[in-house]
């Protein structure tokens, strides 16, 4: 299948390098400069998952594509979680496979670590954790996601309709219950350690500063 993947997109125009196993794959991605990985997870020697992890804890931000049997949404969910871009199972459209790999090459290859931090803050995705420094903060998972979305977002004003819309995936609900979330977060992340990071924008929001002490 990888000989024919290669043969399909050189065919389209891609300069395309082959690795059978993850510890190559990650030699490749680690030397090479590419504006896009097909990133299979069974592979040998080194896993898709290890390969992944690996490459966004070195901060290396190149979109990923991954390529899997396993067609779970528990096994999406922790290809996304580990810092992958995108995730095909197989089997799989080759059409479907081109055009995503060409929407990865128009968005680039920014910034998008696995673990988010602001300042001394930081949140797991795939572990669901939170800590100020060295101390972990429980969250309930509504505050976990408004975090989390501040968090992606941070020293930007967010309005309470973006939140709405991220959060909540609505519109529809009282707007209040915003505020009532943004203090919940506020007594956990902020008062206890004497910190002033999660900030009311009058008449436009809210913003998570990294300087927030």
């Amino acid at each position: 299948m990888a000989a024919a993947l290669k043969r399909g997109l050189q065919a389209e125009g891609f300069a395309v390098d082959l690795a059978h196993d993850g510890e190559d794959g990650l030699h490749c991605a680690r030397t090479g400069e590419y504006d896009v990985v097909v990133l299979d997870i069974m592979l040998p020697k080194l896993s898709g998952y290890n390969v992944c992890k690996r490459l966004r804890a070195e901060e290396n931000w190149v979109p990923i594509l991954m390529l899997s049997a396993k067609d779970g949404e528990y096994d999406m969910a922790d290809g996304l979680d580990l810092g992958a871009d995108d995730y095909l199972a197989k089997p799989f459209s080759y059409v479907v496979l081109v055009a995503r790999l060409r929407a990865l090459l128009r968005r680039g290859g920014g910034r998008r670590p696995a673990v988010l931090r602001s300042g001394d803050l930081s949140l797991d995705p795939a572990r669901r954790l939170v800590a100020r420094g060295e101390t972990a903060v429980e969250l309930t998972p509504r505050e976990f996601s408004l975090l989390e979305f501040l968090m992606r977002r941070h020293d930007e004003v967010v309005s309470k309709t973006e939140i709405l819309e991220h959060v909540w995936d609505t519109y529809d609900t009282d707007p209040n219950v915003v505020e009532v979330y943004v203090g919940y977060l506020r007594r956990k992340i902020d008062t206890p350690f004497g910190r002033n990071a999660l900030q009311t924008v009058r008449g436009a929001g809210y913003r998570l500063v990294s300087d927030g002490g």
